[in-house]
C-alpha cells in the first residue's frame, strides 16, 4: 500500500471510530423513556446511562493520551475499537439498570482512548499541507453522527428495541479494528524509561470528576447546597494538587510546558469559550422549539439537523482552504458568523417565522464548521509530537468542559430571565407564560453572542502566535529530531 493510499485509509479508521462515538452519544439521549419502560426505573437513575458515558470520557482523556504517547497511539486506539465494540455488546444484554450504567463506563472507556487518540494520528498519518483537510473531513464526521444519531435511534426503537442501539455499534467497531489494523502507522515509541505518573492521573480523574459532578448537579440541588460547595472544593484542592504533582514529577501525566506554546495554549481556551456559547443554542433552541413554537419531537429533531448539517459542508472546505491560506482568517471569520447567529436568535419573537429560525441554525453551523477545522490544525501542529496523545486528549476535554460549564451557566441565566420577564417564579419553569420563555431566550442568546464574541480575542492571539512561532507548512518535529537523535 502506498503512503498516498494508506493516509486515506487512516482518515476512514479515525472517521469510523469518531462515528462510533458520536452516534452513541446521541443515539442514546432518545431512548430514555424506552429504558425507564424497560427496567421498570425512574428518570432520574435513567439519565445516568447518557451522564456515566460522559463523565468517563471527559475524565479518562488526558490518561489515554498519555498512554498512547508512551505505548503507541495506534495500540491503544485499536484497544479502545475493541473496548467499546465489547461494551456495546455488554450494554445490549444488560440485565438491570445498574449493569447497563455500568458498561456504559466502560464504553466511555474505550470512546476516551478514540477521541484522545485519533486526531494525533491523523496529524502523524497527513503531511502538514493536509492536515486542515483532513481535520475538516473528521468534523463533517461528527456533525454526521449527530444527524445519524436520533434518526436512526429512533427507527432501531420502533422496530427492534433498545437493545439494538447499542448492537449497531459492533459492525462498526469491527470495521474500524479491521481498517485500523490495515492501515495505521505503526508506532516507533522508546518504551524503556517512560513511567506512568499514576498520583498525577488519579488526582485528575478526582479533581475532573468532582468538578463535573458539582456543574451537572448544581441545577437540581442547588449552587449553595452544602454537598455542590463540597464537590467545587474538592474539585479545586485536586486540581492544585495535580498542578504540584506535575512540577515535580520527571515524567508527568500532563507536561505543563506545551502550555507556554501561546497558539497552542490561546487556541484551546478559544475552544473552550466558543462551546461554552454553542452550548445556549443546545439546551434552549429545543424548547423554544417545543414550548414556543408548539412542536413536536420529530419535526424539532428535524429542524436542529439544520446546524450539523451546514457544519458538516463547511469543515472539510474550511479545513481545505486553512492548507493553502493559514488559520488565523477561518476561524475569526467562524467565530464572527457564530456571532451573527446568536445575535440574529436574539431578535426571535413569538411571532418570527420558523424559516427564519432554521436559517439562523444554519448560520450558526456554518460558523463552527468555518472555525473548528482550522482551529484543531492550529492546536495538534503546535505540540510537539511525543505529546500528541495528551494534545488531542486536552482539546477533546476543552470542548467538553466548555460544553459542561455553559450548560450549567445557561440554564441558570435563562430560568433568572424568564421569572423576571414573567414577575413571578414558576415550577417547573417551563410552565411559564409564552412570552416569558421567548423573552428569556431572547436575552439568553445575546449572553450567548457576547461570549463568541470574546473567543475572537484568544483565537486572533493565538493565529498571530502561530504565524510567528511555526510556518504553515513545517512539519511536526519532536524534541529530540530538532537536535539530531531519533526517537526510535
Amino acid at each position: 500500500m502506498t503512503d498516498d493510499t494508506r493516509k486515506w485509509w487512516a482518515l476512514a479508521a479515525v472517521g469510523s471510530g469518531v462515528l462510533m462515538s458520536t452516534i452513541d452519544g446521541s443515539i442514546v439521549n432518545i431512548a430514555l423513556r424506552s429504558l425507564v419502560n424497560a427496567f421498570n426505573s425512574d428518570l432520574g437513575v435513567v439519565e445516568w446511562v447518557i451522564l456515566s458515558y460522559l463523565l468517563s470520557i471527559t475524565c479518562l482523556l488526558l490518561m489515554m493520551g498519555r498512554l498512547g504517547d508512551m505505548m503507541g497511539k495506534r495500540r491503544i486506539y485499536i484497544a479502545g475499537f475493541a473496548i467499546f465494540t465489547l461494551a456495546s455488546a455488554l450494554c445490549g444484554f444488560a440485565p438491570t439498570i445498574g449493569a447497563l450504567i455500568g458498561f456504559r463506563v466502560l464504553q466511555g472507556v474505550g470512546a476516551a482512548m478514540l477521541q484522545a487518540l485519533g486526531p494525533g494520528l491523523l496529524v502523524l498519518a497527513f503531511p502538514a499541507k493536509e492536515r486542515g483537510m483532513a481535520l475538516g473531513f473528521i468534523g463533517s464526521t461528527v456533525a454526521m453522527g449527530i444527524l445519524i444519531g436520533p434518526a436512526m435511534g429512533g427507527f432501531l426503537l420502533n422496530t427492534i428495541g433498545w437493545e439494538a442501539i447499542f448492537f449497531v455499534n459492533i459492525p462498526i467497531g469491527l470495521f474500524g479494528i479491521w481498517v485500523s489494523l490495515r492501515s495505521l502507522p505503526h508506532d516507533n515509541i522508546q518504551t524503556e524509561r517512560q513511567k506512568f505518573d499514576i498520583p498525577g492521573a488519579l488526582l485528575l480523574l478526582f479533581g475532573l470528576l468532582c468538578f463535573l459532578l458539582g456543574l451537572t448537579e448544581g441545577s437540581r440541588l442547588g449552587w449553595d447546597d452544602p454537598r455542590i460547595l463540597g464537590l467545587f472544593v474538592s474539585a479545586f484542592i485536586g486540581g492544585a494538587l495535580f498542578i504540584w504533582q506535575e512540577l515535580r514529577a520527571p515524567q508527568p501525566m500532563l507536561n505543563l510546558t506545551i502550555f507556554r506554546k501561546a497558539a497552542f495554549s490561546l487556541n484551546l481556551l478559544a475552544v473552550f469559550v466558543l462551546f461554552c456559547a454553542l452550548s445556549f443554542n443546545l439546551l434552549l433552541t429545543p424548547l423554544l422549539l417545543q414550548l414556543v413554537y408548539l412542536l413536536d419531537l420529530q419535526t424539532t429533531g428535524l429542524v436542529l439537523i439544520s446546524l450539523p448539517l451546514t457544519l458538516s459542508m463547511a469543515a472539510p472546505i474550511s479545513g481545505w482552504l486553512s492548507d493553502r491560506i493559514g488559520a488565523r482568517l477561518l476561524t475569526m471569520m467562524g467565530l464572527a458568523v457564530v456571532t451573527a447567529g446568536f445575535l440574529g436568535m436574539s431578535a426571535v419573537r413569538t411571532d418570527t417565522p420558523l424559516l427564519v429560525v432554521i436559517g439562523l441554525l444554519l448560520l450558526l453551523g456554518c460558523g463552527v464548521g468555518l472555525f473548528q477545522s482550522p482551529n484543531n490544525s492550529v492546536v495538534l501542529s503546535n505540540a510537539p509530537v511525543e505529546a500528541l496523545g495528551v494534545a488531542g486528549g486536552v482539546l477533546a476535554v476543552m470542548r467538553n468542559l466548555g460544553q459542561t460549564v455553559g450548560i450549567a451557566v445557561t440554564g441558570a441565566i435563562w430560568a433568572s430571565q424568564v421569572t423576571a420577564i414573567a414577575g413571578e417564579r414558576f415550577e417547573p419553569i417551563t410552565s411559564a407564560p409564552v412570552d416569558a420563555i421567548a423573552g428569556g431566550f431572547d436575552r439568553a442568546m445575546l449572553v450567548a453572542a457576547s461570549i463568541a464574541l470574546l473567543a475572537i480575542i484568544p483565537s486572533f492571539m493565538g493565529g498571530r502566535a502561530s504565524a510567528n512561532e511555526l510556518p504553515a507548512e513545517a512539519p511536526i518535529r519532536s524534541r529530540a529530531e530538532t537536535t539530531g537523535k531519533t526517537s526510535g
